[in-house]
């Protein structure tokens, strides 16, 4: 692990493990899928030979599609075999068709036009907001955006309309 990366750890790591987190359901999430350190049935031969953050990221998408169990999934960053992987019965595809269940998106593209098929249930993980914090928090101004977790290297979006808007940090 470089230096930069460490460095991020650390100035996050008031922000750990949902600390400060109010919501019981937001607060489950954040320990149970996205910071979730037991070992899954894949770990050992998922991403065997990937870099590190491409590794981690993979987990963690591994970790949404079995948590959230989509029937489709929109993968535009090539995490293709973690998805996969997270729920055998997902077709993954490049386009939205009718409702969007999940979406794994680069923070370059032009993810706000995927937030009209969007529903209550729907995810949307934006990869790399790291490299574009003004485009990031343009994503997070828009009003369909409820519930943000800010992983420093992606994002994660929910649309539930019943929510108050919140954005949460969180030292992934």
């Amino acid at each position: 692990m470089e230096a930069k990366h460490i460095w991020v750890w650390l100035s996050r790591w008031n922000h750990c493990r949902g600390f400060g987190i109010q919501s019981p359901a937001d607060y489950a999430f954040v320990r149970n899928v996205v910071n979730e350190h037991w070992p899954y049935y894949a770990y050992a031969w998922l991403g065997v030979g990937d870099s590190w953050l491409k590794r981690k990221l993979g987990l963690l998408y591994f970790r949404l599609a079995n948590w959230r169990q989509p029937s489709t999934v929109i993968d535009r960053v090539g995490a293709r075999c973690y998805l996969q992987a997270g729920c055998q019965r997902t077709l993954i595809t490049q386009q939205a068709c009718g409702g969007l269940e999940m979406a794994v998106v680069p923070v370059e593209s032009d993810c706000l036009r995927l937030f009209t098929d969007c529903t209550k249930d729907s995810l949307v993980v934006v990869e790399g907001i790291c490299r574009d914090w003004p485009a990031w928090r343009s994503i997070l101004s828009d009003e369909r955006v409820r519930v943000s977790f800010d992983l420093y290297y992606c994002g994660i979006l929910m649309f539930d309309k019943k929510r108050f808007k919140q954005n949460y940090i969180i030292n992934f």
